[in-house]
C-alpha cells in the first residue's frame, strides 16, 4: 500500500475574487521551502511529485521537486473545485455559500446546475487512489480538494469537513480502491484561495 502525502498549496498572492490563477505571495513561497524540508525529512528517499495545474500548486510543488532533482507532474485531476461561475467577485460568494452546505446540497444547487461536482469529488480520489496505490507519492492540492479526499476517507458529507491551512500535509493510504485517513493536516481559519 502506498501513502499519500497531500499538501495544500502555500498561501496565494489573491484570492477567488482577485485572480483566476494566483501564484504564491511572499509568505506563500516561504510556506513552500517549510514543507519542502519537512516531506524531504519524513520520506527517506524522492518519491514521484504530482501538482494541480493551478500556479500556487505548481509554485508550491517547486521547492521539493528542485531538492529532488525532478519535475513535478502535472495531474488535471486534483485540481481546485471547477465553478459555474466566471465573474470573480459572484464566483467567491458562490464558493463561501455552497462551502457551508453537504456535497448532496452542492449537486441540487441550481446555481452549480451543469457541472457533475459528484463526478469532480470522485475524480479527486481516483486520482489519489491510482496513483499511490504501489508506491509512496506527494500530490500539491488544493482546499476543497483536500476535504474531497477527507470526506471519502471518513465518510464525512460537508464539503468542509476539516479547513487545512496553508501547506499543511494530509497523509492517506490506499489499497488500491479506497482511501484511508492517516494523518489529519494542521488546520487553520485560512482563506480560500
Amino acid at each position: 500500500m502506498g501513502k499519500i502525502y497531500m499538501v495544500r498549496h502555500g498561501k496565494a498572492a489573491a484570492g477567488w475574487d482577485g485572480d483566476a490563477d494566483p501564484g504564491l505571495d511572499v509568505t506563500g513561497h516561504a510556506q513552500a521551502e517549510a514543507v519542502a524540508q519537512d516531506l524531504a525529512a519524513r520520506l527517506t528517499s524522492p518519491v514521484a511529485v504530482y501538482t494541480s495545474p493551478l500556479l500556487r500548486c505548481r509554485e508550491t510543488a517547486m521547492p521539493l521537486a528542485t531538492m529532488w532533482q525532478t519535475q513535478a507532474i502535472v495531474e488535471p485531476r486534483v485540481a481546485e473545485i471547477p465553478s459555474p461561475i466566471e465573474d470573480l467577485v459572484a464566483r467567491t460568494e458562490w464558493l463561501r455559500r455552497v462551502m457551508a452546505g453537504s456535497w448532496a446540497e452542492l449537486s441540487s444547487d441550481p446555481e452549480s446546475a451543469g457541472i457533475d461536482f459528484a463526478h469532480w469529488q470522485s475524480d479527486v480520489v481516483a486520482a489519489l487512489v491510482t496513483l499511490g496505490t504501489s508506491q509512496d507519492i506527494v500530490v500539491f492540492s488544493h482546499f476543497i480538494a483536500l476535504n474531497a479526499a477527507f470526506c471519502a476517507a471518513t465518510g464525512a458529507d460537508q464539503i468542509v469537513a476539516f479547513r487545512p491551512d496553508n501547506c499543511s500535509v494530509s497523509v492517506f493510504e490506499t489499497d488500491g480502491t479506497a482511501l484511508t485517513l492517516l494523518t489529519q493536516g494542521h488546520e487553520a481559519d485560512t482563506q480560500v484561495n
